[in-house]
């Protein structure tokens, strides 16, 4: 497998290409607008298409480069079936596997975040059949989870996070890798770490947040940063909505 993170220190944002050296496809996850021809040379140089461009959520922090990429390149721009967006894209659903040559890629919907948020299961057949990492998104990150409150009805998504957190991604082996879509600087979450990756098992036992009642986890995501500067303008950028420069 061909595997590449870009790391973007302004917003403590992670984006992430990977997929199969040997038969030429690829995926860019949560890739963003400043980003867009660094992701296109990087599978060019490499001799891979990108035949997939996901975006695990409607970002509401900075500009997507999904849409963008995927005229770019061709490929298929995908969301979950339940995003609400403005413009057509390949709805992805539970449970699905996305083939990438000898890369599978399974989705996970994990709503709490915001509703449509999924994680993406990674496999590489030439390594084995059992799963390598997962893209979190949003969802889970390094010593955090991620904030309920953007879209509204907090407690309501909130709700939805433990559920999508226990019984989702904490019911994955513990030797899974876990590459999440922000690590510290973001305002995604609160106590983001500043180490971008972990395991399963790692976050099992040092994340705070996953070893909290039910009730107590609710009442703690109420505890959360100030919402991202321009989130509005940026969502509606995000949905298709509205044109939106950055300064």
């Amino acid at each position: 497998m061909i595997f590449r993170p870009y790391y973007y220190d302004d917003l403590g944002c992670a984006a992430y290409l990977f997929g199969c050296g040997s038969l030429g496809r690829c995926a860019v996850v949560d890739a963003r607008a400043d980003g867009v021809d660094d992701y296109a040379a990087f599978a060019a140089g490499k001799g891979m298409q990108i035949t997939h461009v996901i975006d695990t959520h409607v970002h509401a922090d900075h500009r997507s480069g999904g849409r963008d990429l995927a005229r770019l390149t061709g490929a298929t721009y995908c969301l979950h079936e339940s995003a609400d967006v403005s413009f057509p894209f390949t709805a992805m659903r539970d449970g699905e596997d996305i083939e990438l040559g000898n890369t599978r890629v399974t989705v996970l919907h994990t709503p709490g975040h915001t509703h449509e948020s999924v994680c993406l299961l990674v496999t590489d057949l030439k390594r084995g059949p059992e799963p390598w990492f997962v893209a979190t998104g949003d969802t889970l990150f390094v010593g955090a989870v991620g904030r309920p409150d953007l879209p509204g009805r907090a407690r309501e998504n909130a709700e939805a996070l433990h559920r999508s957190l226990h019984q989702r991604l904490l019911t994955l082996p513990d030797d899974v890798e876990i590459y999440p879509g922000h690590f510290s600087g973001s305002l995604c979450g609160a106590g983001l770490s500043g180490k971008p990756t972990s395991t399963i098992a790692f976050e099992k036992r040092w994340n705070p947040m996953l070893s909290m009642p039910f009730d107590a986890f609710v009442d703690a995501l109420a505890n959360v940063p100030a919402k991202p500067a321009e989130m509005e303008a940026i969502l509606s950028f995000n949905r298709g909505t509205s044109e939106y420069a950055s300064p």
